[in-house]
């Protein structure tokens, strides 16, 4: 199409801005015989899904090029134009010279120790004290995060239990830092979260087995949390299938039913919280808005539901969010303003992903 125009409020500075695209970037100087195709109207930088799997087929299992296209397609589809990709067995990175496709961050593949965890999603460590050397080798695949299972069903206690100990993640923690990357942790219960924290972890994924002591030192520390509340629905289902190991079903319905109090625990004491759906596996893509749903009826205002869904998490991811000259044109547009009528999410009126308008 050329040259774009759009002209609209932007968000989060709410001021009623011309924008302009030409080869899929932002430009802020008018551009003749740029084509409108917004007139009026709220404009977002996107939204943004912190964990997602794109790479896991949705039952579980790796997904093929075509089928991890079509996913990264949804998402984009539901106005996800930023993808935290939280651990992926397959490679994406042929996604990334492919048009109207969202940007993903990718995490590597899940670290794991040997039947702690799902088969064939993520890297084993036979033993505990390669951790580290398996941390700078995905902290290099990656874009800046690696992806530990800090928790899992240990069979033989029958119930959760944690992966590692508090020194070797130390070391694993302090290799991926080293690297210039950032460490993230799925997380269902109680006991793996203080050695994690202690080791200078920097987002917890999950979190339902936060406790006033991990979330006072989440919020002191900086550490950020991506609940996943749309995925944590399926706890119950879990347990019920689980009935050979009778304390683990029980604990994952206890944690269940005080997954919306501990992330309201959390934000209100000021630990960063952002959208992820956890989607590929359990849960489908493009349900980022049934997430923000989540947030905002457990924890969050409208306000903080939509910003931790948009410009802060791409504040966190190291996205741009001031439609910045040069970087990156992506945009999702509103009839209205999404933090006064949260409906909208579900109903842009355009959305612009690299300069391509795929809705």
């Amino acid at each position: 199409m050329g040259a774009l125009h759009l002209n609209g409020i932007t968000l989060p500075d709410e001021q009623t801005t011309d924008l302009w695209i030409v080869d899929g970037k932002w430009v802020r100087e008018p551009v003749p015989k740029a084509t409108t195709i917004v007139s009026g109207g709220w404009i977002t930088p996107g939204l943004v899904d912190a964990h997602c799997h794109i790479g896991i087929r949705f039952g579980g299992g790796h997904e093929s090029p075509d089928g991890a296209r079509e996913q990264a397609s949804v998402e984009a589809r539901a106005g996800v134009l930023l993808a935290r990709d939280a651990g992926s067995p397959v490679p994406t990175r042929f996604l990334d010279e492919e048009d109207a496709m969202p940007r993903i961050i990718r995490a590597g593949r899940h670290i794991a120790a040997p039947k702690r965890y799902i088969r064939d999603l993520g890297i084993d460590v036979e033993d505990e004290k390669d951790l580290p050397d398996e941390v700078r080798r995905q902290a290099r695949a990656g874009d800046g995060w690696v992806k530990l299972v800090g928790d899992w069903i240990d069979r033989d206690a029958g119930d959760l239990a944690p992966l590692w100990s508090r020194e070797i993640l130390r070391e694993a923690i302090a290799a991926a830092h080293d690297e210039g990357a950032r460490v993230t942790a799925h997380v269902f219960g109680e006991d793996a979260l203080p050695d994690l924290l202690d080791a200078g972890i920097d987002c917890i994924e999950h979190g339902t087995g936060l406790t006033a002591t991990t979330i006072d030192q989440m919020a002191r520390d900086g550490v950020a949390l991506v609940p996943t509340l749309v995925n944590i629905d399926n706890f119950p289902s879990i347990a019920d299938s689980a009935s050979r190991f009778p304390l683990y079903a029980a604990h994952m319905r206890d944690l269940h039913e005080r997954a919306g109090q501990a992330v309201r625990d959390a934000v209100e004491a000021g630990v960063p919280v952002y959208t992820g759906t956890d989607a590929g596996g359990m849960v489908e893509h493009g349900r980022i808005a049934d997430e923000i749903d989540k947030l905002r009826e457990h924890a969050m205002t409208t306000d903080q539901a939509v910003a931790a869904a948009s410009w802060s998490a791409r504040d966190w991811l190291g996205a741009d969010t001031a439609y910045s000259a040069g970087e990156r044109a992506d945009a999702v547009v509103y009839l209205e303003d999404p933090r006064s009528r949260p409906q909208v999410l579900r109903h842009p009126v355009r959305i612009l992903c690299a300069g391509t308008v795929v809705a």
